[in-house]
């Protein structure tokens, strides 16, 4: 089989459009900077076959440069979310999530195995250095497989059976990778929110190289940065998903030109970067944008005061009445999104919890059953969300094509009276003089779920649940923490029942990867260290010790080796019927609006889209280097 992802028959572009008849209109944010010799004319600045946007047939408009967006973060390290929202990748889903060729000017699949990626003669980094094939080679050879930067080898994601592909560099323009067997898994990683980076700015980053750098100056780096060798030094300043080096070259539409740690961020466009318009202007239309640190529950009144161009994190549905009622005032529309994760909250049982009478009763199909119809979902709705969310356990949701209407709603209804017969049939029919119920050493059965207490939805939902299952003798305690720590907490084994979205890609395909399914990576609450001991080939974590586990391990490696899309659907479906089945993660509700705030002069924003962080990276798969103001 051999599949072509080319740009002439992308969405992505003008199909009738030449770069070498369009011409080129420079911005005058960069005039000044073009006049004073200081950075090339605009057409030495794009690639020699720029990725040529197809506005027409996408209901958008073409735009004009100038002007700065307004955002708010809660954290000084989410400036990372510009790389998340910039979303310039090798290959990226366009609005249908559809895959397409974005950097890359195409990719050659031959037998699901060989990818020959073709990169864009005359193609730059943001500070002008070429990006060439020389950047993938010192990503595989100087990075990944070098002992003291990678001391595990080479990322999971490019090994298939345990083994690495044969890399090639065949031209300035074009590499290969040659797997053994299949890597289905591979363009699409590229496509992800977080990517895995594949290059490095080499020109750059080899200053820092124990191997490539001069001794002399790489001491004296290392004196100077307080590091405890080169690979430290190295590690520190090779990290393109922060985005929070001003220093390290990047292709996004945007580039950070702030220090880390900063309440106050400013990304200036990117005057290399590989997009234009067929009228001859180079993207994005925007010329800056501000990132400012807000305490996450002020975002909202900041939002309804006008203090943001466009706003989505920090934001959450309960704000939704506010939001539309301070639209003319504050100068912005509220848009409602459908949210595309696999359930909007959903309670993890940690399998792998530490404590071993908790870890038995996790791993117990009844008690977790039992716990799901202990929650009126329709109340949880109602209140919540004014009935316009969806009833669902964590499943696909109705726009992927393997939907199923008995899988979203299994588990789902409320049955008291079945919860309690489940719970004393496991052996949790004693009860102390409170009315709680007893573990089987004595202990309350107390419930311990902790939160990133982020959503207000979230936190309220926990309140009513927590009341709901009282009503079946388990009394339930619940607290926020930080998003890391709850995190580390969950790897660690020392958090019995997390909260967090459902599956992040709630709109699978056969194509898409089934990670999320399967016993395959620590973040994944419902079995940490199976993840862990996947990850790391068996150094850490444990191996996957039930039946359903391994069997969906299985079932992992077998997609990724499937060639066929109906041999990759099967597999799919039987997954996710696994899920349904065994319930290892309670969801509570699935496509809950979400609201996104957009200044009223903004154009090129869809009203209607999916917010997705996989596939779609939120705002990203809808490019929001096209937005431009009206005025």
């Amino acid at each position: 089989m051999r599949r072509l992802l080319c740009l002439i028959a992308a969405v992505l572009i003008a199909p009738s459009a030449q770069a070498a008849d369009i011409t080129m209109e420079e911005t005058l944010f960069l005039a000044h900077s073009v006049a004073e010799d200081e950075l090339p004319p605009v057409q030495e600045r794009i690639p020699q076959e720029p990725l040529i946007v197809d506005f027409e047939n996408r209901n958008r408009t073409i735009g004009k440069h100038g002007g700065d967006i307004q955002m708010l973060i809660g954290r000084a390290k989410d400036v990372r979310y510009m790389v998340v929202y910039g979303y310039a990748r090798l290959v990226g889903y366009d609005e249908n999530f559809q895959l397409q060729a974005d950097i890359l000017e195409s990719a050659e699949v031959e037998e699901g195995r060989i990818f020959t990626l073709n990169l864009r003669e005359g193609h730059k980094w943001s500070d002008g250095a070429p990006f060439t094939s020389e950047d993938f080679r010192y990503w595989w050879e100087d990075v990944v497989n070098h002992p003291e930067l990678a001391p595990g080898g080479p990322p999971e994601l490019m090994l298939v059976g345990g083994k690495p592909p044969v890399f090639e560099v065949l031209d300035e323009t074009t590499v290969r990778y040659t797997w053994d067997a299949p890597n289905p898994r591979f363009l699409p990683a590229l496509a992800a929110a977080r990517p895995p980076f594949i290059y490095r700015p080499s020109h750059f980053v080899k200053q820092f190289h124990g191997d490539h750098a001069d001794p002399a100056e790489l001491k004296k780096l290392i004196r100077k940065r307080k590091a405890r060798g080169w690979a430290p030094l190295h590690n520190k300043f090779d990290n393109m998903y922060k985005f929070d080096n001003p220093e390290l070259p990047t292709l996004q539409p945007w580039v950070n030109t702030t220090k880390k740690n900063n309440s106050r961020y400013v990304l200036g466009r990117n005057p290399f970067y590989h997009r234009i318009d067929s009228e001859g202007r180079q993207l994005p239309y925007i010329d800056t944008v501000e990132l400012t640190v807000a305490a996450g529950g002020l975002i909202p009144a900041k939002v309804n005061r006008g203090e943001t161009d466009l706003q989505a994190r920090g934001l959450s549905f309960s704000d939704a009445p506010v939001l539309k009622k301070g639209e003319t005032e504050g100068g912005y529309k509220t848009y409602l999104w459908s949210n595309g994760a696999g359930s909007d909250i959903a309670l993890y049982p940690n399998q792998t919890y530490n404590d071993p009478v908790w870890r038995e009763l996790m791993r117990n199909l009844k008690f977790r059953i039992a716990l799901s119809h202990a929650i009126s979902r329709r109340a949880i709705n109602k209140s919540l969300y004014f009935g316009m969310a969806k009833v669902a356990a964590v499943a696909a949701l109705p726009e992927s094509p393997f939907y199923d209407e008995a899988e979203a709603k299994a588990y789902t209804k409320y049955n008291p009276d079945l919860s309690n017969q489940l719970l004393d049939e496991i052996g949790l029919d004693k009860r102390d003089s409170d009315g709680w119920r007893l573990l089987s050493d004595g202990r309350r059965a107390e419930i311990i779920v902790e939160t990133a207490g982020e959503r207000l939805e979230e936190t309220d939902a926990l309140e009513l649940i927590q009341e709901m299952w009282a009503e079946v003798g388990l009394k339930m305690i619940f607290r926020p923490l930080d998003r890391d720590i709850l995190r580390n907490k969950a790897y660690a084994g020392e958090s019995m029942m997390p909260v967090w979205y459902g599956w992040n890609n709630g709109i699978p395909t056969p194509d898409a990867s089934p990670k999320a399914l399967a016993p395959v990576d620590q973040t994944n609450f419902s079995w940490p260290k199976w993840g862990q001991h996947y990850q790391t080939k068996g150094s850490s974590g444990e191996a996957p010790e039930t039946a359903e586990a391994r069997r969906l391990l299985t079932l992992f490696s077998d997609w990724s080796r499937a060639t066929d899309s109906s041999e990759k659907a099967a597999i799919w479906e039987e997954m996710l019927e696994i899920h349904a089945e065994n319930i290892f993660a309670i969801g509570l509700i699935s496509r809950a609006p979400q609201p996104i705030a957009v200044s009223a002069k903004l154009r090129n924003f869809p009203e209607t889209g999916v917010y997705s962080w996989e596939p779609g990276a939120h705002l990203g798969a809808y490019r929001i280097d096209e937005l431009y103001y009206v005025e």
